[in-house]
């Protein structure tokens, strides 16, 4: 995967969406997607506004990739929460 030392912001950019849940199963698929963004030369952002419910291994992915890989916005709080305490987590 294609992998960037800072999110771009003036680069052309597309939105994924990804509401309800995202668990391990789905994480082929979505690296599958942001994959296809970096081919087109398209710095994908996932929109997270109607995600509802995420397991470790999403948080770790969302983590691992964020800036680096995709944008995220429109986080919830509770993953967002989560995603800096595992973050706290690994760092001590």
């Amino acid at each position: 995967m294609k992998t960037r030392a800072i999110a771009p912001t003036l680069d052309p950019h597309i939105v994924i969406r990804v509401s309800g849940k995202l668990f391990e199963g789905h994480l082929a698929y979505l690296r599958q997607m942001v994959q296809s963004a970096h081919e087109c030369q398209l710095w994908p952002l996932l929109d997270l506004s109607h995600l509802e419910e995420v397991d470790l291994a999403a948080v770790t992915y969302l983590i691992d990739g964020e800036n680096r890989d995709f944008g995220v916005v429109s986080c919830s709080v509770f993953i967002r929460d989560w995603m800096e305490r595992e973050r706290n987590r690994a760092a001590a």
